[in-house]
Parts: C-alpha cells; structure tokens; sequence
C-alpha cells in the first residue's frame, strides 16, 4: 500500500469513528425523559475531536493524545479551522475532560446537548468540504 493510500486509509477510520460519535448523540438525545445530557454532550465533542484529528492526519501533521480541541484546531493552518467560538471550543472539551466525571458542576440541559450535536454538525460538515472523496470497496463516507 503506497503512503497516500495509507494516509487515506487511516482518514477513513477517524471519520469512521467520528460518524459513530454523532449517530451515538443523535440516537442518545431521542431518550426522553432521562436522557444523559452529559453523554450526548461527550459524543458530540468526540465526533469534532475525531474530525479534526483526520485533518491532521490527512496534512501529516502529528498531534499530541489529548482531547483539548483549542490544542487540536490550532495544530490546522489557520484555513482549515472549524469556525468555532472560543467559549464553543472550551465547552465542548469540557464535556470530553469535566462533566464526564463526577464534580461540583450545572448539570448539562437539553439545549446544551442540541447545541453541541449542532456545533458536531455544523464541524462534520466544514470537515468534510475539506477532505478528498473517501471511497472504500465496502461503503461511501461522503
């Protein structure tokens, strides 16, 4: 397998993943009543992690192992970064480094949980319009 094709390869898994952090969201948000906020909230700052990091991988450009998405999106060229608020951006490593345990903290609502899938989707999208055609023998990505 030639380089690119490696690199391809390796984008495809990250989007792969990223796609099952926001159907998880999505399908997560329909649990009315009771549904773990907190856990769409970390599914969707999962999928824009994820998204990013196959930017990254698509530009050979390494990155550290963390979750802090301002670590993350800063790595892009400029031109490549999600247009993300910095409170967006703080809140949504929030949901992947704090609200995941328990703490001293508001509860994550309903809206919040829509507004992070939104921001997942709003990235996806950004994403995507960026990355080449991820074609595979077993299904199409784009």
């Amino acid at each position: 397998m030639s380089a690119a094709a490696e690199v391809l390869r390796v984008v495809r898994e990250w989007v792969g993943k990223a796609e099952n952090d926001l159907r998880t969201a999505t399908h997560t948000l329909k649990l009315h009543p009771g549904c773990p906020t907190d856990t769409v909230c970390f599914h969707a700052q999962q999928c824009v992690e994820k998204y990013v990091k196959a930017l990254l991988v698509l530009r050979s450009i390494p990155f550290p192992k963390t979750h802090d998405l301002s670590v993350l999106t800063r790595t892009l060229p400029e031109s490549w970064q999600p247009d993300l608020t910095p409170e967006q951006v703080r809140r949504l490593t929030d949901y992947a480094t704090i609200t995941r345990y328990p703490g001293d903290y508001e509860p994550v609502t309903v809206e919040e949980a829509r507004a992070a899938i939104k921001i997942a989707r709003k990235v996806r999208k950004h994403v995507r319009g960026l990355l080449p055609s991820l074609k595979s023998r077993r299904r199409r990505l784009s």
